[in-house]
């Protein structure tokens, strides 16, 4: 048991995927689901302050390095898109328009891109943080309801 909560973990921290594919991925291996939200969003925001604090700098470094620095580049572009998205749209209203971006489960626009989206917005430390988990938390919630109702009808369909 212990090895599959860790697998969701892992799963969790992995850009893109993130706590989106950790809760399918715990329902589909038939994980009680509140344990797997917890371990999901503890998977999905410890990089998160490291992400802030950090990926700016490592990827501005990187961007033109031989062998990293399209991969670099790209990430950096990403992030400043976002974070030009989220700015176009939110205003002042800049927190909430995080804690949203974050917590709508679309592709691109988890807690990696989020955080790296305030980090080059100069969002304050704090207010990224909590934005980002509060979205985190929202997503969680929407990507358990969706899991268990598909999970529950395939279920029902292939068992019944």
């Amino acid at each position: 048991m212990f090895g599959k909560y860790f697998w969701v973990f892992l799963i969790s921290m992995v850009p893109i995927i993130e706590l989106r594919g950790a809760i399918p991925v715990a329902v589909g291996m038939g994980l009680p689901l509140v344990p797997s939200y917890v371990v999901s969003i503890i998977g999905n925001m410890l990089p998160v302050p490291i992400i802030y604090l950090f990926a700016r700098k490592v990827l501005i470094w990187g961007s033109d390095k031989r062998y990293i620095g399209k991969f670099f580049s790209w990430c950096l572009e990403k992030g400043e898109h976002g974070g030009q998205k989220l700015q176009a749209k939110a205003g002042k209203g800049l927190f909430i328009a995080l804690m949203l971006f974050v917590g709508i489960p679309l592709p691109g626009t988890g807690a990696w891109t989020g955080t790296l989206a305030a980090s080059l917005l100069d969002m304050d430390f704090k207010s990224s943080i909590l934005a980002v988990m509060l979205g985190v938390l929202i997503a969680g919630v929407i990507m358990g309801v969706a899991s268990t109702g598909v999970f529950g009808a395939l279920g029902s369909v292939l068992g019944g």
